[in-house]
C-alpha cells in the first residue's frame, strides 16, 4: 500500500487525544466519608468492569473514527495482486510524453522506434474508462501541440497521427510541460509516462525538473542500442567578395559520432540542385574534420546550395544547406567635394567599363547634401575629395557603417582634417596627423613596403607561387600622402597596404558590421599615378565589392524552435516584410521601424528546416536557412537506470523504468498492468471513520451498564 498525501498521515498524532482525555479522567478523587452512603462500600466488582469496558470501547472508536479519517486525506492505494483482485484501478489522469523525434526513426530488432512507442501508447489507453483522462504530449513540439482527450478513441487517433519531426528541444523540457499540465486535472490518480528512446544529448539537462508528489513518473524506453552517425555540422561561405563568374570559397565540416574511424568519406556542394564540387576525406572516431570546396556561381541573384555526404542509417543531417548572394549590380553613391578629382573615379565606375562584369550603379551628391539623404539605399559610399563633412553628415556616416555599410574615402587638396578626425572618433578609430607634402623634385614619396596579401581583398587575385614567393603589387609614383595614426585598439584596424616608414597606403577600419577603407591618396594623377596604373581598377573594383559585401554575403540561419531578429536596411516604415517558404506559403512575422531599417521577429511553428525567402513587396531581399537541431545528430543512448538516477538527482523525484519487450515474454499488456497507480482506498477509511462515529454514539447513549444494578 502507498499514500499518494503523505504528508498527512500526520493527522494520525489527533488520534491520541481521546486517550489523553480518558487518562485524564482516571485521576483519583478526594475520599470524602458519609455515614449515610456507607452502603455504596456494598457495589460489586462486576459493576465496576462494565463500566470499565464501555469507557475503553469508546475511547477505541473515537481513535479509530480519527486514525481513519486523517488516512483518508492521506489518500491510501493499493498495489499488485490485491490491487487487481479488487478489479478496477479507479478514475486516472494519464499524461504520456511520446517522443517521435528524428531520432525515433532508427530500428532494432522490434522495429522503428517510433512504431514501438505507439504500440505501447495504444496499449496504455487499452483500458480507458469512463471519467478517465488521457494527456497526449508530443516531443519535441510538446508546448504547442498538447491536447486533453476524454475517450481512448480520439487519442488513439493522435498517436497514430504523429510522424517524425525534426526538434531541437530537451526531453525534460516536455517532462515538464505534461507535469504542469497533469497537476490541474481532476482525477487523483496521477500518472505520467514517458516514451522515448533516452537520446543522452536530449536527456542531459541538469535544471531542476519539478513534478508533484501526487505524480507517478513511468519510464518506458524503446530501443536496444545506440550508433555512430555521420553529420554535416556546419557550412560557412569563406569568401567575402562574391561576384558572378568569380570562384568563391565554402567551407564544411563533419562530425563522426561513432566509436570507429570512416575513411574515404565523399563529401559534395550543390548550387541550386547542381553539383558543383566534390571532395574525399577521412574522420576519426569522434572527431570533427574539414573541407574546403570552391565553386563558381554562374548567375547573379539569391542561390540555394548545400553540403552532401553519402547516405547513411540517419538521413536527416546527411546535407546541410546554405545560401550564396552575388549582387546583380551594386548601388554606389558618391559625394563629390568642390573641388574633387572626378574624371578618374567616374571612368573607372562608368557602364563602359562595368556593364559587363561589375555592375555598379552610381549616384552623385554634393558635399553639402550628405546630411539629407538616405544612405541605407546604398551598399557602398564613396567620400572623394571632401572639404568639409557638417556634424549631421558625420552622425549619418556613422550609422551607416556602424549599421553594416561600407565607406570608401580619398583625400583631397583641402581635405578637412577636424571633421574627418572627429568622425573617425566617432567609430572609436585613429586620426590624421598631416595632409603630407607635394614632392618638389617629382620624386615618389614612398613605396609599397608591406601588403597584407592574405586579406580578403587580395582574394583570388594572384595565383600561388611555387617557390613560396609573396607576390608584388606594382609599384605607383606617389607625390603626396596623408599621414594615418591607428588607434591603439588593433583589433579594429588593419593596414592592408604600408608605405615605407610606416605610414598606411590603404588602412581598413572596422566599427559596428561595417568597415571603411581610407587610401592616402587622391583618385586623381596629382597626388600620384595610381589611376592610370593597371593596379587602380582592379584594387577600386575589390574595395567596393569587399565594402558592398557587408553581411550580404550569404543569409542568415537559425535552429529550428529557435528565435531570430531580421534586420532589413533602407525599408520604410510602410513596407511589409513577408517569410515566404519553399511551398509559397507566406508568414508576416511581428517587424517594426528602426532608424534607418525595419526588423522583424522570426520564431515558431512556421519555421521548419528548409530556405525561406524575405520579401519586401515583390522582390526577394534575403535569404534564410532553417537547420535542424544538432541534438539529434548524436545517437548515443542513456541506459534507463541512468535516466532514473539523474530525474532523482535533479528533482528528487523516484521514477520507475520499465524494460518493455515486444518480443516474447509477458504480453505487453501484463507488463503495463505493474505501472498502474492501484484501487484508492480513501473511501474505504472515510466509510470506516463513519461507522465508527456512530458506534460510538449509539453506544455512549443507549448502552448504560451501571444501570443493571
Amino acid at each position: 500500500m502507498m499514500f499518494l498525501n503523505p504528508l498527512l498521515l500526520l493527522g494520525l498524532a489527533a488520534a491520541a487525544i481521546p486517550l489523553i482525555i480518558h487518562l485524564f479522567n482516571f485521576r483519583r478523587p478526594r475520599r470524602i466519608q458519609f455515614s449515610s452512603l456507607a452502603f455504596l462500600q456494598e457495589l460489586k466488582k462486576s459493576t465496576m468492569q462494565r463500566v470499565r469496558v464501555k469507557q475503553w470501547l469508546l475511547l477505541a472508536l473515537r481513535t479509530l473514527a480519527i486514525a481513519c479519517l486523517a488516512l483518508a486525506f492521506a489518500r491510501p492505494t493499493m498495489e499488485g495482486v490485491l490491487a487487481d483482485l479488487m478489479g478496477s484501478t479507479g478514475r486516472t489522469s494519464t499524461a504520456l510524453v511520446l517522443d517521435h523525434s528524428t531520432s525515433m526513426t532508427l530500428r532494432d530488432g522490434s522495429g522503428a522506434y517510433l512504431e514501438q512507442a505507439k504500440t505501447i501508447a495504444t496499449e496504455l489507453i487499452s483500458d480507458f474508462e469512463s471519467g478517465d483522462e488521457f494527456l497526449l504530449v508530443p516531443h519535441p513540439t510538446a508546448s504547442s501541440s498538447t491536447i486533453s482527450y476524454q475517450n481512448a478513441s480520439s487519442a488513439r487517433e493522435a498517436i497514430q497521427a504523429l510522424e517524425p519531426e525534426e526538434g531541437a528541444s530537451s526531453l525534460f523540457q516536455s517532462i515538464r510541460v505534461a507535469a504542469s499540465e497533469l497537476s490541474r486535472q481532476s482525477n487523483v490518480n496521477r500518472v505520467l509516462y514517458v516514451v522515448s528512446d533516452f537520446q543522452h544529448s536530449t536527456f542531459s539537462d541538469t535544471t531542476k525538473l519539478d513534478i508533484p508528489d501526487d505524480i507517478r513518473l513511468v519510464l518506458l524506453p524503446v530501443g536496444t542500442d545506440g550508433r555512430g552517425n555521420l553529420v554535416v555540422s556546419e557550412v560557412s561561405v569563406l569568401s567575402q567578395i562574391v561576384a558572378e563568374g568569380q570562384p568563391v570559397r565554402v567551407e564544411a565540416r563533419f562530425m563522426n559520432y561513432g566509436e570507429e574511424d570512416v575513411n574515404g568519406l565523399v563529401a559534395s556542394v550543390f548550387l541550386d540542385d547542381v553539383r558543383v564540387g566534390q571532395s574525399t576525406l577521412d574522420i576519426p572516431a569522434g572527431t570533427l574534420a574539414s573541407a574546403v570546396f570552391v565553386v563558381t556561381p554562374r548567375q547573379s541573384g539569391w542561390l540555394s546550395g548545400r553540403v552532401e555526404i553519402e547516405d547513411n542509417q540517419f538521413l536527416y543531417d546527411n546535407a546541410r544547406l546554405f545560401t550564396l548572394f552575388v549582387p546583380e549590380e551594386r548601388r554606389l553613391l558618391v559625394v563629390e567635394g568642390n573641388r574633387a578629382a572626378k574624371e578618374y573615379l567616374r571612368l573607372g565606375l562608368s557602364e563602359n567599363l562595368t556593364s559587363s562584369t561589375v555592375r555598379f550603379k552610381t549616384d552623385e551628391i554634393a558635399e553639402t547634401g550628405l546630411s539629407g539623404a538616405s544612405l541605407g539605399l546604398y551598399d557602398a559610399i564613396i567620400l572623394n575629395g571632401i572639404s568639409s563633412l557638417s556634424t549631421g553628415g558625420r552622425s549619418a556616416l556613422a550609422a551607416y557603417v556602424s549599421g553594416g555599410g561600407g565607406l570608401l574615402i580619398f583625400p583631397s587638396d583641402d581635405f578637412p582634417l577636424a571633421d574627418v578626425n572627429a568622425f573617425f572618433q566617432e567609430l572609436g578609430a585613429g586620426r590624421v596627423t598631416s595632409a603630407g607634402t607635394t614632392s618638389e623634385d617629382g620624386l615618389t614619396v614612398g613605396v609599397f613596403e608591406s601588403v597584407d596579401t592574405e586579406h580578403v581583398l587580395f582574394e583570388g587575385m594572384f595565383e600561388p607561387d611555387p617557390a613560396g614567393k609573396t607576390p608584388q603589387l606594382e609599384q605607383p609614383v606617389i607625390y603626396r600622402s596623408i599621414t594615418y595614426q591607428p588607434s591603439a585598439n588593433s583589433g579594429s584596424e588593419q593596414t592592408i597596404i604600408g608605405l615605407s616608414g610606416g605610414a598606411p597606403f590603404l588602412q581598413e577600419i572596422r566599427a559596428g558590421q561595417g568597415s571603411v577603407l581610407l587610401f592616402s591618396v587622391d583618385s586623381g594623377v596629382k597626388w600620384s599615378d595610381l589611376p592610370v596604373r593597371g593596379l587602380f581598377l582592379p584594387l577600386l573594383y575589390r574595395s567596393l565589392y569587399y565594402l558592398s559585401a557587408s553581411g550580404s554575403v550569404s543569409g542568415e540561419s537559425m535552429q529550428v524552435e529557435g528565435t531570430m531578429q531580421l534586420r532589413l536596411a533602407g525599408i520604410s516604415g510602410e513596407d511589409t516584410i513577408k517569410i515566404r517558404d519553399e511551398s509559397g506559403v507566406e508568414l508576416i512575422p511581428d517587424q517594426r521601424a528602426v532608424q534607418g531599417a525595419k526588423v522583424a521577429e522570426l520564431g515558431g511553428a512556421f519555421f521548419i528546416p528548409g530556405i525561406y525567402s524575405v520579401v519586401v513587396g515583390s522582390e526577394e531581399v534575403r535569404r534564410i536557412v532553417v537547420h535542424w537541431g544538432v541534438l539529434e545528430s548524436n545517437l548515443a543512448l542513456l541506459d534507463p537506470e541512468e535516466a532514473v538516477t539523474h530525474i532523482a538527482q535533479t528533482s528528487q523525484k523516484e521514477a520507475v523504468a520499465m524494460n518493455l519487450s515486444l518480443i516474447g515474454g509477458a504480453s505487453l499488456v501484463d507488463q503495463l498492468q505493474t505501472a498502474k497507480t492501484g484501487v484508492e482506498l480513501w473511501n474505504v477509511f472515510l466509510g470506516l471513520a463513519l461507522l465508527f462515529l456512530i458506534l460510538e454514539m449509539l453506544v455512549s447513549k443507549h448502552w448504560r451498564p451501571e444501570s443493571a444494578f
